[in-house]
């Protein structure tokens, strides 16, 4: 009797902390009643991640059971009250934006090539990209009368191979080609998933001369994008061409990866991509001009059709730049929040708000749900977030106001604004970037306070008028201005990149606790009220994930050729150095080291023949004996099998007989194909850090797959 007397005590206990919970929330949320809707893109976006987080069909079910059950707990609540409809609308839009992503993906399901072949085919030319610092070209193609290959290919040939070639032209050539690349290793980009989303089935190299065809449905806006940028290149000295008709065009090519790899090291990169500050600022300009212009007459400003046509205006001509610039994600997604600060402008609203940031980005989820889980998107749209809710804290818009002062305090004031909303956004791009590229700049904000204002109001402005003037031959000494300008900013770019400590690598960050960043930084941005500071407590359990993490002891591609292993006295050794760096770089980025490898062969900790390496790595109160081949060539039967009964670990870019049986661990390439690549870590207890997925239920891993014909 007394133990059912406790056990009731405790439940009535219980069921009034619930109460008191559920009242609680109520009133926390009837004060930020306003920044509610912001949650449902957020919702909507974060269950778009969860489908591709997510390897399974059983998973997704799983999470669209928990949704349900979420909203239905909030009609247990109640639809009057706050609780409820936050459970009841958040988790509707969590469901759908899962269901949404999952259709998405499936209906637009394309073939995908099976396996390498060499082969001559026809096929039409959708776009050009044009690498001139690197010699080569990117064409997107359409095979013609071919069923046995894909309906998109990616091509890649030399400047020489496609000179002259232009989006519509039919085209004839031989190539090899191969299944879009999945992941080398474990977080690494994946091309495939891009791939799908774009509907390319296939990649391949172009092998010898190309045949020119007849040109049709020719698309007007890349003859004229290809005309104006060798225009920019004649008219700007060589070493800075390239920016300066990346600004205009957003044709990259020319930029030599010296150049571009400062850019990206100073935290100027952004700068090269047409994205929000060029559309804001080709929009912003035109209506500013068009205001000017259109109230000189009378009667139009009589009638109040001045704002109106004027927006108008900057719309006709943001979209035309938009098309002018290849209409890429980026691009598209700023000229659509361009869009709606037009239409903000016309309503009469505040131009720049987290309403109108979170409008924008439902638009892009809804056009591009797979750009959710780009570095691009997540960039630019954390930093907008930061930039306008920090704007519209109190304190900073105290500080922010225009006010009468002396004009040099003025200058000083809004030094420190651009500052402070500089270091506001590094510090929120900070995760992202080390996320997704294991490196984050330093002194980005710094380097961004004098860039942005540069570009903005001197390069780009001078660009234009130079264009425009070009028109009558009067443009030079505009031409001048900007490539003094550009000089100016590279100078900047290479300063700051070559700074000691300018840039900061960090291992493979876990999901978990990017996802627990992620969720703090959107908890204290949306809301305005105290409580907003509980999301520190998911950032700082993410930290201490991040910090007890070690670097990896073992790197391993996905095709068993490249393998990274950490030295006693810091750096990596390689056991393939490889010839163009980019293994090289991609394994020094997952583990986080910007020191130098060093080849393996040369490393005192290993021996190496022309077959093997073999070396021990320090571990689990242990030391690891691990071999290594580093060759194509056929071993003696009984030696190989001896030496893999002796390793703990044995890795092979080739399928090892069945006696191979290492103490602990076998990665051959059949072993790879299944796993992936792996990141192992040997200290305090050997464990995965990471295996890139490539046996997940998504559709660009069951895709159709067609078999070419291969003519070699």
């Amino acid at each position: 009797m007394a133990a059912t007397q406790h056990q009731t005590r405790n439940d009535i206990i219980g069921f009034s902390f619930l109460q008191s919970l559920v009242a609680w929330l109520e009133i926390q949320l009837d004060d930020e009643r306003e920044r509610l809707a912001l949650w449902v893109p957020v919702l909507f976006g974060s269950a778009i991640a969860l489908w591709f987080t997510l390897g399974s069909e059983r998973a997704w079910v799983g999470a669209l059971l928990i949704m349900l059950g979420l909203v239905g707990l909030g009609f247990q609540i109640g639809k009057t009250r706050r609780v409820g409809q936050i459970l009841i609308v958040g988790g509707s839009a969590a469901i759908f934006g899962l269901l949404y992503i999952w259709f998405r993906a499936v209906w637009i399901a394309a073939p995908v090539l099976a396996y390498p072949v060499t082969t001559e085919f026809s096929a039409q030319v959708q776009s050009v990209e044009v690498q001139g610092a690197r010699d080569r070209i990117r064409l997107l193609v359409r095979p013609i009368d071919r069923i046995d290959l894909p309906l998109l290919i990616r091509l890649t040939g030399t400047t020489q191979q496609a000179t002259d070639i232009v989006a519509g032209q039919y085209i004839g050539l031989r190539a090899r080609l191969t299944p879009p690349p999945k992941p080398s290793l474990p977080g690494g980009y994946d091309f495939a998933r891009r791939a799908w989303f774009d509907g390319i089935g296939a990649v391949g190299t172009v092998l010898g001369p190309i045949e020119r065809g007849s040109v049709e449905n020719n698309a007007a806006r890349w003859e004229i994008r290809q005309r104006l940028t060798g225009h920019i290149y004649r008219q700007v000295d060589g070493r800075v061409s390239g920016i300066a008709a990346a600004l205009v065009t957003g044709d990259r090519g020319a930029i030599s990866d010296a150049d571009e790899d400062a850019m990206r090291r100073s935290g100027l990169a952004h700068l090269l991509s047409i994205s929000g500050l060029h559309v804001t600022a080709v929009v912003g300009f035109t209506m500013l001009a068009a205001l000017r212009i259109l109230a000189l007459w009378p009667r139009l400003a009589l009638m109040g059709w001045v704002l109106p046509a004027a927006a108008a205006a900057a719309a006709m001509v943001g979209g035309g730049y938009t098309m002018l610039a290849g209409a890429e994600v980026p691009t598209l997604r700023s000229f659509i929040a361009s869009l709606l600060i037009l239409v903000a402008v016309l309503m009469g609203r505040d131009a720049l708000t987290l309403r109108l940031v979170a409008a924008g980005a439902l638009l892009v989820l809804l056009w591009r749900p797979d750009a959710v889980v780009s570095a691009s998107f997540q960039l630019s749209f954390v930093a907008v977030a930061t930039i306008v809710a920090l704007h519209e804290h109190p304190k900073m818009k105290a500080f922010a106001a225009r006010r009468d002062e002396y004009w040099l305090r003025g200058i000083l004031r809004g030094l420190a604004v651009l500052l402070i909303t500089g270091l506001a956004v590094e510090l929120a791009l900070t995760p992202i970037g080390l996320f997704h590229f294991h490196k984050s700049g330093i002194y980005g904000a710094m380097a961004n306070m004098i860039a942005i204002p540069l570009t903005t109001f001197v390069i780009m402005p001078a660009e234009a008028a130079a264009l425009a003037l070009d028109t009558v031959g009067a443009g030079a000494p505009f031409w001048w201005v900007a490539e003094r300008a550009l000089l100016f900013l590279l100078a900047l770019a290479h300063g700051v990149a070559e700074t000691p400590g300018a840039v900061r690598m960090m291992p493979d960050m876990p999901v978990l606790a990017y996802a627990m960043i992620m969720i703090g930084g959107l908890w204290m941005l949306i809301w305005q009220n105290g409580w907003r500071l509980y999301g520190l407590i998911p950032i700082f359990c993410a930290i201490i994930l991040i910090f007890v993490q070690h670097q990896p002891d073992l790197i391993v591609s996905r095709d068993g050729r490249h393998v990274a292993a950490r030295m006693d006295a810091g750096g990596y050794a390689m056991l393939r150095m490889g010839r163009g760096g980019y293994a090289r770089d991609m394994m020094m980025e997952a583990a986080g080291s910007d020191v130098e490898p060093v080849a393996m062969k040369d490393w005192a900790g290993a021996e190496c023949n022309d077959d093997f390496c073999r070396w021990t790595q320090a571990g689990d109160g242990r030391n690891f004996q691990i071999l290594a081949s580093r060759s194509d060539r056929w071993s003696d039967y009984s030696t190989l099998i001896a030496a893999c009964h002796a390793a703990d670990i044995v890795v092979s870019d080739r399928r090892l007989p069945k006696a191979c049986v290492p103490r602990w661990l076998l990665l051959d390439r059949y072993e790879l194909a299944t796993r992936g690549g792996v990141i192992l870590s040997l200290q305090h207890q050997p464990k995965w850090v990471g295996m890139s997925a490539l046996t997940t239920d998504h559709p660009w891993n069951k895709a159709e797959q067609v078999s070419g014909n291969d003519e070699r």
